[in-house]
């Protein structure tokens, strides 16, 4: 199939920021009284926004986290990504393809706007971006596994969403996209293909999303 626009997870699909914001993420919780392990970060909150680490917490303790929780959060995740982020490796040459074969794409994120603004720029990426094509949790009232952020996403692109691929590399992301009604292709850099159940097609390396989406075919 030839797909008219290629929707692009944000942490751990474009930018290697998984080990580094689970990693403060697993700490910070653990500080503040809830301790959690790295692995536990993952299975609980990657692909999820922000609200979703403030509800399990209050559902599993019946506790609040402190109000300035997220400003914290993102200053440690904002500092680390300054020293450190980088774009997934061959994420540059996927995007460089997709702009020379004419195939639009954009970005569908669970990070809020600034977020996935500072980390762009951290990582080299904001010239591949323009500011129309990003698309974050804060746009719709549901953040992932609703559909709605990527249904937004198809939307404002102009894109019938059956004509959509997503490209994610969590269990949330994608039971968002098949919600949405659009294939989804699991990177498993990160999560085992096991754990993206009702993906299309997984891959393990970015140099392989080339041929899943039929570039130069």
């Amino acid at each position: 199939m030839v797909y008219q626009l290629v929707i692009f997870d944000n942490d751990g699909v474009l930018v290697d920021s998984e080990p580094l914001s689970n990693t403060i993420l697993a700490a910070y919780l653990t500080e503040v009284g809830h301790p959690t392990t790295y692995e536990d970060s993952l299975r609980d909150f990657m692909g999820g926004a922000v609200h979703r680490i403030h509800d399990l917490v209050q559902e599993r303790s019946g506790q609040r986290l402190p109000d300035d929780f997220d400003r914290i959060l993102h200053e440690r995740i904002f500092e680390a990504f300054a020293r450190e982020l980088q774009p997934v490796p061959g994420v540059t040459e996927v995007l460089g393809e997709l702009s020379a074969y004419g195939v639009p794409y954009c970005v569908a994120s669970s990070s809020s706007h600034e977020r996935i603004r500072v980390g762009h720029r951290s990582a080299g990426l904001d010239e591949w971006f323009e500011e129309e094509w990003i698309f974050s949790a804060d746009d719709v009232a549901r953040g992932k596994p609703a559909p709605d952020l990527f249904l937004h996403a198809a939307d404002m692109m102009g894109v019938d969403p059956a004509q959509c691929v997503v490209i994610e590399d969590s269990p949330l992301g994608v039971e968002a996209a098949r919600a949405a009604g659009m294939d989804v292709f699991g990177f498993t850099s990160m999560v085992p293909a096991s754990r993206l159940t009702g993906a299309t097609a997984c891959f393990g390396e970015m140099k392989e999303l080339s041929a899943l989406l039929g570039l130069g075919t």
